[in-house]
């Protein structure tokens, strides 16, 4: 049985483009070749440039929240990643630093010039890498409940601790027992599972992640399973983590960032974690406890997201 959509539900009211119709601020679907792959995008608004990176695994549609307020301030682009829904999925390219040159070939080919980066999950790491390796056209950066991968990550264990919660990840501080990290290096395999069945893990993750989970509602979970209920989706998803000893060993290169950096971190999720690590990897940043959240910040608590961008980005 197929449960990436429930019956009933007509496919074209889950398209980027139809989804795009219905935010307020006269949003609208585009596709642009950029760095080698075809990427999409939803736009809208107008003012200075503010491009948002989303993560796993979600699409562009998990700013959907905050992108009508924020379009009355900025010029707003909600981008789909290499390999992530509406986006090509090429066999390549799933390290941080090529996929940060994605979007800084994006935002030339649209004439943008310096652009600010919002990211959550994956979209934080290539917002990270986009402001280490192309800092003359990174404006501020705003990292959601994730920083770039580094060393660090190398320790993580592949057994929960004795005190650890396998079957939940909500946790007091930065304890959560990241089981996917290891299910998504293997190749072949979770394609195969999750092919026709990979709402199962998109319920799994909302329902374990968010403090509250019915603030990713059920329309927002159809997009997912759309999005990813493929076997080729769930490969080119996968390929982000596998991709993370490759931009561990580029973390290593980068100096400081030099932007401005917003790190918000959920207060059930990573906040301790941003506030350990991130003092020593940037010269400007702040690390703002986000109340009531779990990891999903923008869905969980929309209004604190479009109140700490819009005072940061001026």
């Amino acid at each position: 049985m197929n449960t990436s959509r429930p019956a009933g539900t007509p496919p074209d009211a889950l398209s980027d483009a139809a989804l795009a119709r219905s935010l307020d601020g006269g949003f609208t679907s585009r596709h642009a070749d950029a760095n080698g792959v075809r990427l999409h995008y939803v736009e809208g608004g107008a003012g200075e440039p503010l491009i948002l990176l989303g993560g796993w695994p979600q699409t562009w549609w998990q700013w959907n929240k905050v992108m009508p307020a924020l379009a009355r301030r900025y010029r707003v682009l909600a981008v789909d990643l290499r390999g992530m829904g509406g986006s090509g999925k090429p066999v390549g390219g799933y390290d941080k630093k090529t996929m940060a040159g994605d979007i800084h070939a994006l935002a030339a080919r649209l004439g943008l010039g310096r652009v600010h980066l919002a990211g959550h999950d994956i979209g934080a790491m290539v917002a990270w890498a986009h402001a280490a390796n192309h800092p003359e056209a990174t404006g501020k950066v705003v990292l959601l409940d994730v920083a770039h991968p580094d060393a660090g990550w190398s320790s993580f264990s592949l057994l929960p601790e004795p005190d650890q919660h396998a079957g939940t990840v909500i946790e007091e501080g930065d304890r959560s027992y990241l089981w996917w990290f290891a299910f998504n290096q293997v190749k072949g395999l979770p394609e195969r599972l999750l092919d026709g069945r990979v709402r199962l893990l998109v319920d799994w993750l909302f329902e374990r992640q968010a403090v509250d989970p019915r603030s990713i509602d059920e329309h927002a979970r159809e997009v997912y399973a759309r999005a990813y209920g493929s076997a080729d989706a769930v490969r080119a998803g996968n390929a982000w983590y596998q991709a993370f000893t490759q931009d561990m060993e580029d973390e290593w290169t980068y100096g400081p960032l030099t932007a401005p950096v917003l790190a918000l971190g959920g207060d059930h999720s990573n906040y301790t974690y941003l506030r350990d690590v991130l003092p020593a990897k940037a010269a400007d940043v702040q690390v703002v406890e986000v109340a009531d959240c779990g990891h999903y910040i923008p869905e969980e608590q929309p209004q604190a997201v479009t109140d700490r961008l819009t005072a940061f980005l001026g």
